[in-house]
């Protein structure tokens, strides 16, 4: 029945026969008589059919959370089992928010120096995309916001509290500043975040507090791209101190935005599930002896 789980889940989260086939690694024909299969073991039917796909049945939303619980448990039971065996290995996905990039080697490298024999997966995800893919089992764990939007019930180890630096091009005018306040930045031609990111939503807060309306002709989704217009000399960003340090040189200046100097808490975040698995356990243990902010923050 596992192997029927998981192909249900896969069928919710692509919303899409023939996808959810391929990420199974089987052929359609053989997912579609596997849903119907499990449809018959639990006696009620959990897909919408027509033409396509439309969707989970009521029973079928409630077989989901199930499953999740159920494909969960089953894979950190062969985890644990494997690590009896031959000790921590296997691969661990880690979805990661773009602004905490720079920082995430501070921990994968102390954890894999330490598990060799674990292979880390790390993935660029926004926070939405972290809760959910955690939730479907699709990642493992992520590093995100602690305090800025829900998480639901996740196990969190804060990790570091992010400040915001102001990027410019050396040439800018600006670069000339030691700081800058928050509501000066009406003045300054911004390229930020897009607005589903929640850095982005961050940065309009502490903007819209300080009084200034929000304007940035240039989004992305990608901090590569912002820093690509900062270093054309027309555009400035606000960026996470640790992702302004990153850039910051001669043709960069990172400048301190204070009056007021704000933070925002980043941490690893994991199913919450006992026992999650050794692989999990060692990596909530690594990710609290590097942490530089408390529980508490």
């Amino acid at each position: 029945m596992i192997d029927k789980l998981e192909m249900f889940m896969a069928l919710a989260a692509e919303r899409h026969f023939g996808r959810a086939a391929e990420v199974c690694g089987v052929t359609q024909p053989t997912l579609s008589s596997a849903i119907k299969q499990l449809e018959d073991q639990l006696g009620v039917q959990l897909v919408w059919r027509g033409s396509r796909f439309q969707g989970l049945t009521p029973e079928g939303l409630r077989v989901l959370d199930w499953a999740r619980r159920i494909v969960g448990d089953a894979r950190s039971l062969r985890e644990e089992m494997r690590a009896v065996r031959a000790g921590l290995s296997g691969v661990l996905r880690l979805g990661v928010i773009p602004t905490a990039l720079p920082m995430i080697a501070r921990l994968t490298d102390r954890f894999t120096a330490a598990h060799p024999n674990v292979h880390l997966r790390i993935f660029s995800r926004t926070s939405a995309e972290i809760l959910q893919e955690i939730e479907d089992l699709e990642l493992d764990a992520g590093v995100t916001y602690l305090d800025n939007e829900p998480l639901g019930r996740v196990a969190r180890v804060p990790l570091y509290s992010e400040g915001y630096r102001l990027l410019v091009s050396g040439r800018m005018d600006l670069a000339a500043r030691d700081s800058i306040a928050w509501n000066e930045l009406g003045e300054v031609p911004l390229c930020l975040l897009t607005p589903e990111m929640q850095n982005r939503r961050i940065v309009n807060h502490f903007l819209a507090e300080a009084g200034v309306a929000v304007s940035a002709p240039v989004e992305s989704n990608s901090m590569i791209a912002l820093l690509a217009h900062v270093a054309t000399g027309r555009w400035a960003s606000v960026v996470p101190e640790a992702m302004a340090d990153l850039f910051a040189s001669a043709d960069f200046r990172a400048i301190p935005i204070r009056a007021p100097e704000v933070h925002s808490v980043v941490g690893l975040i994991a199913p919450w599930r006992e026992p999650h698995t050794p692989l999990l356990e060692a990596l909530l243990a690594d990710a609290a002896k590097i942490a530089t902010v408390g529980a508490g923050a």
